[in-house]
């Protein structure tokens, strides 16, 4: 059987980081992936390299996503999923974009339940303002690229989709959990309404 682990994709403010804490509070065993990050801005859940560390890991084959936006680039080291599997974790990762998606599961061949976690740009736009981005203008149009990207999406992609201004946190991480212990779902077809 093949280890298993977890993406969870959406826009800013849809509710990762905190849906991650809730799965690890209700089972130990889920740990957040700690993206690398080459620029600046928030630190916690990141692994700040330099360019040249990003360099040395692309050219040794270890990177498996990589993403450019806020000015920062973030990228995904398949050694780190590794070292959490083999300390029987299960890897959570946070991803902004479909193609990086596809791209960890061809290159990490974990037993992956993908999640999309959704709002509408009118709540991004509130959770933004209340948790105090600097950058706020940038996260309303990352929730507009997060949404032509679904919109443009030729095949399914997510396991579980939850709207997290709908759902609380609790019962959110309760479903992702069902969806893990019961093995992955064919990918759904149908999306939310994404406005």
């Amino acid at each position: 059987m093949t280890s298993p682990g977890v993406i969870l994709y959406g826009p800013p403010t849809s509710g990762k980081d905190t849906v991650t804490a809730e799965l690890a509070r209700q089972d130990d065993r889920y740990a957040l992936l700690p993206k690398l990050k080459l620029g600046t801005g928030r630190s916690t859940g990141y692994r700040h390299v330099t360019a040249a560390d990003l360099e040395k890991l692309r050219d040794s084959g270890r990177l498996v996503a990589e993403t450019h936006r806020y000015g920062n680039v973030y990228a995904v080291d398949r050694d780190d999923i590794a070292a959490l599997v083999e300390a029987d974790k299960v890897p959570v990762v946070h991803m902004g974009n479909l193609s990086d998606v596809q791209r960890l599961r061809v290159a990490v061949p974990l037993d992956w339940t993908t999640v999309l976690l959704w709002i509408s740009r009118a709540v991004c736009a509130d959770r933004s303002q209340h948790r105090g981005d600097a950058d706020a203008s940038e996260r309303l149009q990352a929730w507009d690229e997060t949404r032509d990207d679904l919109r443009a999406a030729k095949t399914p992609t997510f396991n579980l989709l939850v709207r997290t201004d709908q759902t609380d946190p609790t019962e959110t991480a309760r479903r992702i959990l069902a969806a893990v212990e019961t093995s992955p779902s064919e990918p759904v077809t149908a999306l939310p309404d994404l406005e």
